[in-house]
């Protein structure tokens, strides 16, 4: 028998990675069972680190080189991108394989649901992904005039650091935005307001890229048409100026009429209407997928009526307005509420086919009770898609319901099945907790949703049965 070779140690200092943390930091552990964070550093890899916070139980790194890499360790795409000073803190997963990416996020919502709710789905659905690069149609650049550099820098913050990045081209934003980084900063340095223009939003619809300038003070003439010249120059891109003096509500367009910023939902034959601050999703390619997925897991039978939580602007609402007999959306912001009833209309007018009879209500549904639940009345089939605060006050309701028959009024029963879409695995763990231990329900199916490709943001689906 040959003696059982035992592994040589490490030398002294090197960490070895064991797995990844929501935040996209290499977790290693000392010796001494200290746990030690290390910024740019992925599972399986040998490393060491320069430690930069000491707590008791734990300390934060960079990574300062690897000495054994991972299989899964790729080239960043964006120069931008990594530990050097000035990085851009865009995004945070670069270095690592895209499918990777999806595995490591698949394994962080089996891990909060599991964690901190004890509730185990019976089906992992596939992961729905999409265009790895330029799926960002949604982001906020900050603006900056840096007098020592005697330049305006137009991008996202430094990593860990409130500085705007010098950037000068950008993977995740659409092509077309990311050639107009630089025509931008060289806008902005012409622009009698070079030092009160602090951020331009962007928001792309299928024809349309709205740039939304945030200004402190009153634009000038030669401001102005400075800005309509820009969109002039950059027609091919769909540029289109919107003016922000103040809040979100001061938001108008530069000069009316032009194409309408719209994003459209070919499957079910629906066209979005927005403006650049309301709230959609920042990948369309996704967002398609994602809908339709949503609304096959329904499975809403004919004549069906159906309740959407957090509708927005009708994202859900009104391609389930395609399946169902009757539908009810439920929101939050008057101002969505309004230009959902909006979109309903439009839509109703241009279809061949008529959507089913729909009402919108605005409601506070971080409050809601089990008494204004059964005053809705009931419904088949639920689609929740709140924000990252979840929707607890929605789950408990419907757990306080099944616990306590007497505030079932009128026969009120509860829906049979819900598929609800998260952006925060924590909260949708939380709120499974309350649905499965609580309300009645089998976590059916769960999976992840890779809406943001080299982020550690994770976005999920999750189907609940009576």
């Amino acid at each position: 028998m040959t003696e059982k070779q035992v592994p040589a140690p490490h030398p002294e200092g090197w960490l070895e990675i064991e797995s990844l943390d929501i935040e996209a930091q290499g977790v290693a552990r000392r010796a001494d069972g200290k746990v030690v964070f290390v910024d740019g550093a992925l599972p399986s890899e040998l490393v060491t680190a320069k430690v930069h916070r000491r707590k008791n139980n734990w300390e934060q790194a960079s990574l300062v080189e690897v000495h054994r890499e991972s299989a899964q360790r790729v080239r960043p795409r964006c120069p931008h991108f990594g530990l050097h000073e000035g990085a851009c803190g865009g995004c945070k997963m670069q270095h690592l394989h895209v499918g990777a990416q999806v595995a490591i996020k698949q394994r962080v919502l089996e891990d909060n649901l599991w964690h901190l709710a004890k509730v185990k789905s019976e089906t992992m659905l596939p992961a729905i992904q999409g265009p790895d690069w330029g799926y960002r149609w949604r982001a906020r650049f900050s603006v900056r005039h840096v007098r020592k550099k005697e330049a305006v820098l137009v991008g996202f913050h430094e990593r860990k650091s409130r500085y705007v990045a010098d950037i000068r081209e950008c993977h995740v934003v659409p092509w077309h935005v990311s050639d107009l980084l630089l025509p931008l900063r060289a806008l902005i340095g012409s622009m009698d307001a070079i030092e009160t223009c602090p951020q331009i939003e962007l928001a792309c619809g299928d024809a349309v890229t709205a740039l939304v300038l945030r200004h402190l003070e009153p634009l000038s003439q030669g401001d102005l048409a400075r800005l309509r010249a820009f969109a002039s120059d950059h027609a091919d891109a769909g540029v289109q100026w919107w003016l922000q003096p103040k809040g979100p509500d001061t938001v108008r367009l530069l000069d009316e009429g032009g194409p309408e910023l719209a994003y459209a939902l070919p499957e079910f034959g629906i066209t979005m209407p927005f403006r650049p601050t309301d709230f959609t999703q920042v990948n369309p390619h996704i967002n398609r997928v994602l809908v339709e997925r949503a609304v096959r897991l329904l499975d809403v039978q004919p004549g069906a009526r159906v309740i959407d939580w957090f509708c927005g602007l009708g994202n859900f609402t009104l391609p389930l307005g395609t399946r169902a007999g009757e539908v009810l959306g439920i929101e939050g912001s008057e101002a969505l509420v309004a230009r959902s009833r909006e979109n309903f209309e439009r839509n109703q007018r241009d279809r061949a086919a008529p959507l089913a009879p729909t009402r919108f209500e605005a409601r506070n549904l971080f409050e809601i009770t089990p008494q204004q639940l059964v005053a809705d009345g009931q419904a088949d089939r639920w689609l929740v898609d709140p924000p990252r605060e979840g929707a607890f006050a929605l789950s408990k309701a419907l757990a306080d319901l099944h616990q306590d028959h007497a505030l079932r009024e009128g026969g009120w029963t509860p829906p049979r099945r819900i598929v609800y879409v998260s952006c925060n695995p924590a909260t949708l763990a939380r709120d499974a907790g309350l649905l499965v231990h609580q309300a009645g329900y089998r976590c059916t199916a769960a999976g992840v949703v890779n809406m943001f490709p080299h982020t550690a943001h994770v976005e999920s689906m999750a189907v609940f049965e009576l």
